[in-house]
């Protein structure tokens, strides 16, 4: 498997897993009684996947997007000009 598919897959798989440890801790919390409102509905289960989910595709990306930025290899010289030589240009003044 390529090492692009390979980091991608790891850090979904990451954030999915952060995302079910928000979920339950949401749930046991109560925050906005939201225990209480899918312990006592028919479809709670399906409302725990369904949040599990959505908040699992917010967790990865977000994860991905970390990952991706904490790569970048640090540079201090960051001083110094990198371009190349400054041309001076004429301007006609309008009068």
């Amino acid at each position: 498997m390529p090492k692009l598919i390979r980091f991608y897959i790891t850090h979904c798989i990451i954030g999915f897993g952060l995302a079910a440890v928000f979920t339950g801790a949401i749930l046991w919390l109560n925050v906005a009684n939201l225990w209480h409102l899918i312990s006592t509905s028919d479809i709670g289960l399906m409302a725990v996947i369904v949040f599990w989910v959505l908040n699992g595709i917010v967790f990865a990306g977000a994860q991905c997007t970390v990952a991706i930025l904490l790569m970048a290899e640090r540079d201090d010289d960051d001083d110094e000009p990198r371009g190349g030589r400054a041309v001076p240009v004429r301007v006609a003044a309008n009068r």
